[in-house]
């Protein structure tokens, strides 16, 4: 076994409320998104990763499964060089397993850097900052009984077998020109949490 990672994982999007392209339907025009994976606990080719976070920004305009994604990588900088090694080795798909389905959608890789990543989240929402680069502030949205909307089963995941808590963005905001990334204040558009567990 080449990883075995576990954790939690946030996303925020420029696409509305739900976000179409989890069950297979084209974008709301440009997507322009951030996804951060919290490893409580994991191993990547014997390197304990634990208690590190990996993030991307991505952009698309075409139907997610058709990939050609952009992305720009941020390495938590608490990461020493054998950690960012490792971390890239099964994010890039070199290590196989689900992470590498995942990369074979990834058209451009703009860029790759280390900055301070800050996650937090609730059962009521997450808030989230990389470095000077992105801030999100979400609340996750409930039914008339109180219990978190949940997506099970959908065309497109990011975590296969766990369930997706639907949310929105109150603000999220992302400015990396240098990889031609930029979001203005965005309330009220896509935000999801879940758990994930991946092992390849």
């Amino acid at each position: 076994m080449a990883y075995s990672l576990e954790g939690r994982l946030f996303e925020v999007c420029t696409c509305k409320v739900p976000c179409p392209c989890w069950v297979g339907a084209d974008p709301d025009g440009t997507c322009t998104g951030v996804l951060a994976w919290q490893i409580e606990t994991g191993t990547i080719e014997t390197v304990d990763v634990s208690g590190l976070t990996f993030a991307a920004l991505l952009r698309h305009t075409d139907n997610i499964l058709n990939g050609n994604w952009r992305i720009a990588v941020y390495l938590d900088d608490k990461a020493t060089s054998q950690q960012q090694e490792a971390l890239l080795n099964a994010w890039t798909g070199k290590l196989g397993g689900p992470l590498a389905d995942l990369a074979q959608l990834i058209g451009e890789v703009a860029g790759v850097e280390q900055a301070p990543i800050a996650l937090d989240m609730t059962e009521d929402g997450a808030t989230l900052r990389i470095g000077q680069v992105v801030e999100a502030d979400t609340e996750l949205l409930r039914g008339p009984t109180g219990k978190r909307i949940k997506l099970h089963d959908s065309v497109f995941s990011t975590i296969p077998g766990d369930p997706a808590y639907r949310g929105r963005s109150k603000m999220y905001r992302v400015q990396a020109r240098k990889y031609g990334f930029t979001v203005k204040d965005l309330p009220n558009h896509n935000s999801t949490q879940t758990r994930f567990r991946y092992t390849g």
